[in-house]
């Protein structure tokens, strides 16, 4: 749990273990090949067996379990809703999907609150208190000057008063909605990616 919870604090860690590890195996393919060497070439071919089982697996056990996955994705979510204003990678990243998706928060616009910095308890003391960030709002093409400040103070409205300027519907129902509608295009990559693994 506190490997996953430091892992969806820094993508970059994340990345930088995938790259390690994709340079890694294909050393041993590339080297292996080039001077022929048999042990080289086996471990090069485990790594690509266990990778494409272990995708194999993940996929059919989020298919078997997709509410235990929806879950793990809500826990990852809120769990980078906390740690919104401590990383800016996190925070560009949390923007870009809320902007994509036109959503806010994991569940509603209302998950904001576990932030301590959008807290809409009377203690807090910041002043982004019952706001939600930036990339929640409504956008208008034809305004002129964006108003950055559009958030501000949205938690303590109800969700009819809200919606007239953010996006009041949580990410996660957004993202399950988006996958079903794009089963085809995600079997299509999902297959694109798996016959070089088989065929190597």
């Amino acid at each position: 749990e506190a490997a996953m919870a430091c892992l969806a604090v820094e993508p970059a860690i994340l990345l930088i273990m995938v790259g390690v590890l994709t340079f890694l195996i294909t050393f041993c393919g590339c080297v292996g090949s080039l001077r022929e060497n048999i042990c080289l070439l086996q471990v090069f071919s485990v790594c690509l067996t266990v990778i494409f089982l272990l995708q194999l697996a993940a996929g059919v056990l989020g298919f078997v379990f997709s509410d235990k996955a929806r879950g793990k994705v809500s826990e990852i979510i809120n769990g980078a809703i906390v740690h919104y204003r401590d990383d800016l990678d996190l925070q560009n990243l949390i923007d870009f999907g809320q902007k994509e998706f036109s959503c806010c928060g994991g569940v509603s616009y209302k998950d904001w609150s576990q932030n301590m910095y959008f807290n809409c308890t009377a203690t807090n003391p910041s002043r982004e208190r019952c706001s939600v960030p930036f990339s929640c709002c409504l956008h208008d093409t034809h305004q002129a000057v964006i108003n950055t400040m559009c958030g501000h103070g949205m938690q303590a409205r109800d969700y009819l008063e809200a919606s007239a300027f953010i996006h009041t519907n949580g990410c996660i129902d957004k993202l399950v909605n988006w996958t079903h509608s794009n089963l085809f295009l995600l079997g299509g990559i999902t297959l694109g990616l798996a016959l070089p693994q088989v065929r190597g």
